[in-house]
């Protein structure tokens, strides 16, 4: 059941993030979008699935995770190009937040398989190299590789060309920065969540001799 629910709640952190990611706001220096709210959830689910039950596990959200998200794009695309009613007058405001551009989409897709399984891989890898020590070091390292290659593939093909590159790189840092930082501050509740898991699932997987493989 406890699984079950993490796997709700990582759809639709992702799901989420689709959509607030479409406003653009300052933090001070840094430029974000309102995605930056929600998406870091879904690293501390992906963190807390892989460090409880593993990376098959972890693999499986993450794939479904997908398939939601995408299924999600793909009808919003069709609502998008349906003709409105003739009293309707919100077109553009609907277009502004369901009508994914093609670049995005592929962007985000791409973005999140790669960031969530390396997110999953690093968790993995070190739980089994420090023998179940050193969580925090492994829920933090995790998560600067999987949010660094998320940002690496997302605004190069999303927003290349149209934001100039200055601002483009300054985009990529401040979303590594602010989701690293959100996973610290998540920490302490994180630990103790995961604790309360393993205690209650009577489940602590160990991937030893694991093959990675992506699918």
């Amino acid at each position: 059941m406890t699984f079950m629910l993490l796997g709700v709640t990582f759809c639709v952190c992702l799901i989420l993030a689709n959509l607030l990611a479409t406003k653009q706001i300052q933090f001070g220096p840094l430029n974000l979008t309102t995605g930056v709210l929600v998406f870091p959830i879904s690293y501390v689910v992906n963190d807390c699935i892989t460090e409880v039950w593993g990376y098959r596990r972890a693999k499986l959200i993450i794939w479904t995770g997908f398939l939601m998200n995408f299924i999600f794009v793909l009808l919003a695309w069709i609502a998008d190009l349906i003709p409105g009613a003739p009293y309707w007058t919100n077109q553009e405001g609907f277009h502004a937040l369901f009508g994914l551009a093609p670049r995005v989409a592929l962007a985000s897709f791409a973005a999140f398989i790669v960031g969530s399984l390396l997110n999953a891989y690093v968790m993995s890898r070190m739980k089994v190299h420090d023998k179940g020590k050193r969580f925090s070091l492994r829920a933090i390292a995790s998560t600067i590789v999987g949010e660094v290659s998320d940002s690496i593939i997302f605004f190069p093909i999303a927003l290349g060309g149209i934001v100039p590159k200055e601002n483009l790189l300054l985009m990529m840092v401040s979303q590594v920065v602010i989701k690293t930082l959100y996973e610290i501050v998540m920490l302490p509740a994180t630990i103790r969540f995961v604790t309360w898991l393993k205690h209650s699932e009577g489940v602590d997987v160990y991937d030893d001799g694991m093959t990675y493989s992506v699918i």
